[in-house]
């Protein structure tokens, strides 16, 4: 049994990671995008050969002989990536969208794929998928999603089935992103504002107060990390669910925000290494890119 991977980052890598170590673990092929640029190939062959995957030139060949496709693109490039392998209408089985997008998204990318005979699987990662990879709990929904289940819980996936509906998973997952994207947005806003004050251990202490049990200048300090680190792709991600709020009637007043706050944590290239862990040290960094763009 072989499985393609389109979108080898690091959601691709850690899953392939993971099932390579699975006694019943498949075969895995790999296709990503970056493959066909000169300057990014030869770190993509390497990760899929520290893994024991097979990296392809094109997404043709990474489907060929393949019965499962595993998606983990950019919330941009889902869309795109479902219509290239509808087109190519290979002989699979199921097509498993782990891509972070809305509901109607994931709906019209069914459309295209259960059209030319695959099965799509709404598939949703509900936590970060280090240090659990290929074991990171994931919700499923769509018509077959309970027939095609134990495929994955054979590989040693922890799933589990939410629905028959398409987009259900996906609801789940963007909903929960309103808070989880948005509290990193309010810690790196709070943080950032606290240092320019001169009052981030008077802050971090009432908080710690407040709410017992968390850290808040380390969780603070992580966020930003994480914001610098994934902005743009976070900031994808959370216009997906930007959508997701209009289409539910909700307006998304803070939602948008934070798409700002991602994506402009993300585009200043700031890198927060092991050196600068604390939270004045890495606002004092950010404070030196974010005021030059």
């Amino acid at each position: 049994m072989t499985l393609t991977i389109i979108g080898f980052g690091e959601a691709g890598q850690a899953i392939a990671q993971g099932l390579r170590t699975e006694p019943n673990g498949p075969e895995i092929n790999c296709f990503d995008i970056k493959t066909l640029d000169p300057n990014q190939a030869q770190s993509i062959a390497q990760a899929a050969s520290q893994h024991g995957v097979a990296v392809h030139g094109s997404l043709i060949e990474a489907l060929q002989g393949s019965s499962y496709v595993i998606s983990t693109v950019t919330a941009g490039s889902a869309p795109e990536v479902a219509q290239a392998v509808a087109e190519i209408s290979p002989s699979l089985i199921a097509y498993f969208d782990m891509n972070s997008v809305a509901p109607a998204t994931k709906r019209h990318e069914a459309e295209m794929l259960e059209s030319a005979g695959i099965s799509y699987v709404d598939t949703a990662v509900m936590a970060p998928i280090h240090p659990r990879l290929h074991r990171t709990p994931v919700l499923l929904a769509g018509p077959t999603a309970a027939d095609i289940e134990p495929v994955l819980a054979a590989w040693g996936m922890d799933t589990r089935v939410v629905g028959a509906e398409i987009g259900r998973a996906s609801s789940i997952k963007m909903l929960r992103s309103v808070m989880i994207k948005g509290l990193e947005a309010l810690t790196a806003e709070m943080g950032l504002a606290a240092e320019r004050a001169g009052v981030t251990d008077e802050v971090i202490d009432s908080l710690n107060a407040s709410f017992p049990g968390v850290d808040w200048g380390a969780w603070t300090s992580y966020n930003l990390e994480r914001m610098t680190t994934h902005g743009v792709r976070r900031a994808e991600e959370m216009e997906e669910v930007v959508k997701t709020l209009h289409d539910l009637g909700i307006e998304p007043e803070l939602t948008a925000g934070t798409v700002r706050r991602q994506r402009r944590f993300g585009e200043s290239n700031v890198a927060l290494d092991g050196g600068s862990k604390g939270l004045k040290q890495r606002s004092q960094k950010i404070f030196e890119i974010l005021k030059t763009i």
